[in-house]
């Protein structure tokens, strides 16, 4: 099915790439472009058939199963819209990859995919760049404002493991990010678990606090550098809650800098004006078994200018007052032997 539609019915047979995923989201991802409201329609109704006969929405689909998708008009999007968004993002730095799976450094700024008011994600950018490639699809979720290490499944079974080993939360991937915090923090160590609930506000924005009736969530921060109001920790995730490291934080005193939902509103806008003008949230690395041959990798997004100069700046302006053993290790040699 192209992107300005179909008039007429179509056939589409699953291969081994697409078996396992439910048929709702199989058709929406077909479908591009085509409300989810009218696929939800067509699939009440039976015109969407599998085998010629009617299945659930949430069937899970198989090897060899024939779907018949029914005449469906899609609004066509203006070409030159897509041609500028892809023109924007056309640098996405490749970490790694291999046939199952593709790691990216994502820049910060950008949606992993578009929706919610953003036309055009890093999502889309890899399929209109690779306009061959026949399954990418995201293993995971990072916020637009956050910088990093960040997975795409290239096969049907890569993704599903990938799937797995995030679910699995501590004993599958071991997720750290690097993060500029307010204040003088202290503890070289610490464990926050602290449960997290989501909500949406009156404007319908989704949100996180603290809140007994949360979800369990599990942080450990560790120390890498301080000065006398500001402090560098490394976030090592061992659950995977919406904004846990952002609300963890706000919750203890020590927003991160340049949060626009959970921070300090005030000084972020000083920030600003003294060079950084983005969260300083960075998803440095990442370690995991490959989701098909169980071999470890260990996948690095080293420390984009946007953050790591602003460090620089601060390291030279005010004194030092902690640095852990592998502080040069994390942030690279910007500051030599000092």
């Amino acid at each position: 099915m192209n992107s300005a539609g179909n008039n007429s019915v179509t056939y589409k047979v699953i291969s081994e790439e697409e078996q396992g995923q439910r048929l709702d989201n199989f058709l929406i991802r077909h479908c591009k472009g085509v409300p989810k409201s009218h696929i939800y329609r067509i699939l009440r109704s039976g015109e969407v058939r599998v085998n010629s006969g009617r299945v659930d929405a949430t069937y899970r689909l198989c090897v060899d199963d024939k779907i018949r998708i029914p005449p469906i008009r899609i609004a066509e999007r203006p070409q030159n819209e897509v041609d500028e968004a892809a023109k924007q993002r056309v640098d996405l730095p490749i970490i790694y990859e291999d046939d199952a799976l593709l790691v990216i450094d994502k820049p910060e700024g950008i949606a992993v995919h578009g929706g919610s008011g953003v036309s055009f994600g890093v999502i889309e950018a890899l399929r209109r760049q690779r306009p061959l490639a026949k399954f990418l699809e995201l293993a995971h979720r990072l916020d637009r404002e956050t910088s990093g290490v960040l997975l795409v499944g290239k096969k049907r079974s890569a993704l599903t493991a990938l799937h797995d080993m995030f679910r699995e939360h501590g004993a599958g991937a071991d997720k750290r990010y690097l993060v500029l915090v307010k204040g003088r923090w202290m503890n070289t160590t610490q464990h926050v678990k602290l449960p997290l609930y989501k909500y949406l506000t009156e404007s319908g924005e989704r949100r996180v606090s603290v809140n007994p009736e949360g979800k369990a969530s599990h942080t450990v921060f560790r120390l890498l550098a301080r000065w006398p109001e500001m402090s560098l920790l490394e976030a090592q995730l061992k659950t995977g809650r919406t904004h846990q490291i952002r609300v963890h934080l706000a919750h203890l005193g020590f927003p991160i800098l340049g949060d626009e939902k959970y921070g300090d509103f005030a000084l972020n806008k000083n920030l600003q004006r003294h060079g950084l003008k983005r969260m300083a949230l960075h998803a440095w690395r990442m370690g995991f078994a490959h989701p098909l041959t169980a071999e470890p990798l260990e996948c690095i997004a080293p420390l984009p200018d946007s953050f790591g100069n602003y460090i620089v700046t601060v390291d030279a302006q005010n004194g030092r007052e902690f640095t852990a053993d592998n502080f040069d290790e994390i942030i690279g040699k910007r500051f030599g032997n000092k």
